[in-house]
């Protein structure tokens, strides 16, 4: 059974560790702002879809940069679905909190414990994350001087966060799951006095709109945005494949874009 504390013995430690936040996948608990179009064994199947992908970005990215792959998980009983679902070079962080920025501030510090120079947090709801950006954030990180980098998302979140030392301050007084949170993020850098790199703005697939558009990037060939080529993610594109073949999701999808289009 692998642990969930990695030991790198006196392997050189990556300089920058990536840890994507993940849940567990459990049906009418996991990605419900999915139901509908998708039904509740769907949307979990969606989830755990996503958190191989995204370990499978983090993996491409170490593949060029000097970095370590972790996905932060919770609740947390939950390290079995996990050590089922993730390839054997992805380590695992118990990161199980009242709130969300206790839940990044954890998750941060043990990749510092663990020897990291620099700290990502990451998502697991955007699994067509281009690659480059985790390289990109890799790389400003390695700069001198203290930094970090934020990855805004379209809903006003942010996919993506590193720094360079723990600050705690970046995820106090911070309005979770509302559209203000990067920018909040931001004024907490700045009261820091800390230089912060944005990233381009990617989206996070968390409710029906999001659904659409990267039902559309996999199968329409849209792109979200110019100049960025995004992830291929196979687990996703399988199992969205396999719900357009086999189920009604098709026809639940144009029927909610006619109702849309019609408010």
């Amino acid at each position: 059974m692998r642990s969930a504390v990695r030991n790198l013995g006196n392997a050189k430690i990556p300089a920058c560790g990536i840890a994507a936040m993940a849940k567990a996948s459990v049906p009418a608990r996991t990605k419900t702002r999915l139901v509908p179009p998708l039904t509740f064994e769907q949307a979990a199947q969606c989830n755990t879809a996503f958190v191989r992908d995204i370990a499978e970005n983090i993996l491409a990215a170490a593949a060029q940069s000097s970095i370590a792959g972790y996905i932060a998980y919770g609740p947390a009983d939950a390290q079995p679905f996990f050590q089922t679902n993730l390839p054997p070079d992805i380590a695992l962080i118990e990161a199980c909190h009242p709130s969300l920025g206790e839940c990044l501030d954890h998750a941060i510090a043990n990749l510092f414990e663990r020897g990291h120079r620099a700290a990502v947090v990451v998502n697991s709801d955007s699994p067509t994350l281009p690659t480059s950006l985790l390289l990109e954030a890799a790389e400003v990180l390695a700069q001198p001087g203290d930094r970090a980098v934020l990855g805004p998302a379209l809903d006003g979140g942010y996919y993506l966060l590193g720094v360079k030392a723990r600050h705690r301050r970046l995820f106090e007084d911070i309005a979770w799951s509302t559209q203000h949170v990067a920018r909040q993020t931001e004024e907490r850098a700045a009261e820091l006095r800390l230089p912060m790199h944005i990233l381009p703005t990617w989206y996070d697939v968390d409710d029906v709109s999001a659904l659409k558009m990267l039902v559309a990037e996999l199968f329409e060939g849209q792109s979200f945005a110019a100049g960025l080529r995004p992830a291929q993610p196979r687990h996703t594109r399988a199992l969205f494949q396999s719900l357009l073949e086999s189920s009604q999701l098709k026809d639940r999808l144009a029927l909610d874009a006619l109702r849309g289009a019609a408010e």
